[in-house]
């Protein structure tokens, strides 16, 4: 049965995948069959591995000879594959687990899919195989396939075809979509290595194929389709093997909702939602998440090349300007960058065809047409001269004229050749043969200039991550006198700023009066001019009721903003449990900035960072992060919002301290996942980004804790 920590046992789904043996229990003679498909296409494609039927009735079934039962079997099995009716599933699982037999795919259906009933067969299934030891891929699911041995565990209907091996792998919850990915993938002319769909997943999950593709030799990028999360920490582990293998992950994820009801409470809690908490975990982790199927395929065909460039400069040839303006429109959507030629190159370039562009995009115009021996210097200039990792040329229809073509292929070889390490995407209309003469030197063929640009883009921020070497900072220690959040209570906003204090967020030195008398004299003590605000555990939006006094100058006014506050509270919630009023320092300067925490359904304290102001109210500048983390995940975080100029410092205003930002971030992150059980949320709003040096701090906060 699923585990619920985060521990992917690799090596236990092997037989999965290269299996030795394969039994099919309830195997058919007729090959149009479930229980006869299989073995059909293991005979199409020439599985070198041993194929036993099982039947009682059949001597031999297509040609191989059969066995009554599984325990008949001479010599170990590794795989079964059991395609027998629901009801005598457990029983074939049990002969299986006595028999010795280490994995099991399971394709019959009828268990948790349909009813409670079927949900606790699908549990005693699950129970019966945990106990002898032995992996299942199941229920309800369409199997598993290694293109590389042709062992086919399915009865998908268009897997019968020999197959075109290749470096793509296929893990997809849906056993029909997962079909129609790997059909795709062979209609495009991909190769594909392996490919397994999970269905109901009573044992071995998503999180666990995807594990074992990331860590394959033979696997140069996986693609996968998910549709719910069953253990978060192990989806999260299994994006930390394939992180460390650095293997390219494409990700279709369905599905979008909202986080819980706790919107009108704090602001954390209304600008996250479990989809931009998976996208969170995605970037964190390098993973490419699509939204189209011709968007995973776009991508996972520009992985094949295995040329991921970690820069951003892109070099453009064009022989239209107004697609050299859409190429450029679309490069700058996907965050590459078009540098200029240098300016030497560009005036060579101006002798050579005096009428083109030589900026970047580099326009040739129709010249091409007329002298394809142009072809040559305009791709030296953008690679050797331009010194672009990256290049694509909009060529039209010339890969359909095949004189043209004769004439251009020398510049065509000795660019590959001499540039073999550069990603170079052709985007021309072709015949076939041409196509896979251009693909076989190398270049990537696009007929949509813009679908070229954005796999451009996708390979350059796997070579940015791929670039990055050592392992990241860990998350903080939670310093040791740090107060727990305890579920079921309360907690007015003095005692939340101390709690973050003492978890090492630093907040303005505040007091609590509770007469006006008090409030003068503290106030004096702090040092004008300063805030009030009313402190009640009920009153958590003090602003909406007019519980904020600001720029409070003299003791005077303190005195009888004590009195205003206590007033304008009682008649706006009567039955609030009113605490006093809070006395703190006016903060000027500095950015102001939003930190906070929410508690995300799937997985678990999500960290909210953003600027204050309209550009979390209107904007929702905002990013994410699951906690834990360190120091230097929160410096990425901090770069990744669109008003971070604004921490650099703008218009004569001094760069802020962003690494006490950083540091404060990390901090919460810690302090949240050390409370993952009682905490609803918190948010730090505004924490004041004081100048470089000069550190940061909370103005306001709020902690609610889990209701219990």
């Amino acid at each position: 049965m699923p585990s619920n920590d985060g521990h992917i046992a690799i090596e236990t789904l092997a037989p999965f995948f290269n299996p030795e043996t394969v039994a099919i229990i309830g195997a058919s003679s007729d090959p149009t069959k479930i229980g006869g498909r299989p073995i059909q296409y293991m005979k199409i494609t020439g599985y070198k591995g041993r194929i036993c039927p099982v039947n009682p009735n059949y001597p031999e079934i297509q040609g191989i000879p059969a066995f009554k039962t599984i325990g008949d079997i001479d010599g170990p099995v590794d795989m079964a594959l059991v395609v027998v009716p629901a009801p005598y599933v457990a029983d074939a699982i049990r002969d299986c687990v006595k028999k010795g037999v280490k994995a099991a795919v399971i394709l019959s259906s009828g268990f948790a899919e349909i009813s409670e009933e079927g949900a606790a067969e699908q549990q005693k299934i699950a129970r019966i195989a945990a106990e002898g030891g032995m992996r299942i891929i199941g229920p309800n699911c369409m199997g598993t396939l290694n293109a590389n041995t042709g062992m086919i565990a399915t009865f998908g209907s268009s897997m019968g075809e020999p197959l075109k091996v290749g470096g793509i792998s296929i893990a997809s919850q849906s056993g029909a979509f997962g079909a129609h990915l790997f059909t795709l993938a062979r209609e495009r002319g991909y190769g594909v290595n392996l490919w397994a769909t999970m269905g109901n997943q009573c044992d071995v999950e998503f999180s666990d194929c995807l594990a074992y593709m990331a860590q394959d030799e033979n696997t140069s990028v996986v693609i996968g389709y998910i549709e719910g999360i069953q253990n978060p920490k192990k989806l999260i582990e299994s994006l930390k093997i394939a992180k460390a293998s650095k293997k390219p992950v494409i990700l279709m994820k369905v599905g979008k909702s909202e986080v819980g009801t706790a919107a009108a409470q704090s602001h954390t809690a209304s600008l996250t939602g479990s989809d931009a908490v998976f996208d969170t975990l995605l970037r964190q982790y390098d993973v490419h998440r699509v939204h189209s199927i011709d968007e995973m395929f776009d991508v996972a065909y520009a992985c094949t090349a295995g040329k991921f460039p970690a820069d951003k400069g892109l070099g453009v040839i064009t022989v239209s300007g107004g697609v050299g303006v859409i190429m450029a429109d679309a490069a700058d959507e996907a965050g590459l960058e078009l540098p200029p030629l240098p300016e030497r190159t560009q005036k060579e370039l101006k002798q050579k065809v005096p009428f083109a562009g030589t900026r970047n995009p580099l326009d040739v115009t129709a010249q091409l047409v007329n002298d394809p021996a142009l072809m040559l210097p305009m791709f030296e200039a953008l690679l050797g001269e331009g010194g672009y990792k990256s290049a694509i040329c909009f060529a039209a229809a010339i890969g359909l004229n095949e004189k043209m073509m004769e004439r251009l292929t020398p510049s065509f070889e000795a660019i590959a050749k001499k540039y073999s390490d550069r990603l170079i995407v052709m985007s021309i209309v072709s015949k076939p043969e041409i196509r896979k003469k251009l693909e076989d030197l190398g270049y990537l063929i696009y007929e949509d200039p813009t679908r070229g640009i954005k796999s451009i883009a996708a390979m350059t921020r796997y070579g940015e991550a791929f670039a990055r070497t050592g392992e990241k900072m860990a998350p903080p220690p939670v310093p040791a006198g740090s107060e727990p959040v305890v579920a079921g209570t309360s907690i007015n906003e003095f005692d939340a700023k101390k709690m973050l204090v003492k978890a090492g967020i630093p907040a303005v030195d505040e007091r609590i009066v509770s007469s006006a008398a008090e409030a003068a004299r503290q106030a004096e003590e702090i040092g004008f001019p300063i805030v009030m605000k009313i402190v009640s555990p009920d009153i958590q939006h003090k602003s909406e009721i007019g519980g904020v006094l600001l720029n409070i100058t003299d003791a005077k006014q303190a005195e009888a903003g004590f009195e205003t506050l206590m007033e304008r509270a009682r008649k706006a919630v009567p039955n609030a449990k009113l605490e006093g009023v809070l006395l703190a320092p006016m903060v000027s300067g500095g950015v102001e900035t939003i930190l906070g925490v929410v508690r995300d359904p799937v997985f678990g304290p999500v960290v909210m960072f953003g600027l204050g102001g309209i550009f979390v109210e209107v904007f929702k500048d905002v990013t994410f992060r699951i906690a834990p983390f360190g120091v230097d995940e929160a410096r990425e975080m901090i770069r990744e919002v669109k008003g971070y100029a604004m921490l650099q410092g703008v218009r004569g205003a001094p760069p802020a301290d962003v690494e006490a930002l950083a540091q404060a971030l990390a901090r919460l992150s810690a302090y949240a996942a050390a409370n993952e059980d009682t905490l609803e949320s918190i948010d730090v709003n505004p924490f004041i980004v004081r100048p470089k040096g000069e550190g940061a701090v909370a103005v306001d906060a709020l902690i609610i804790p889990r209701a219990n």
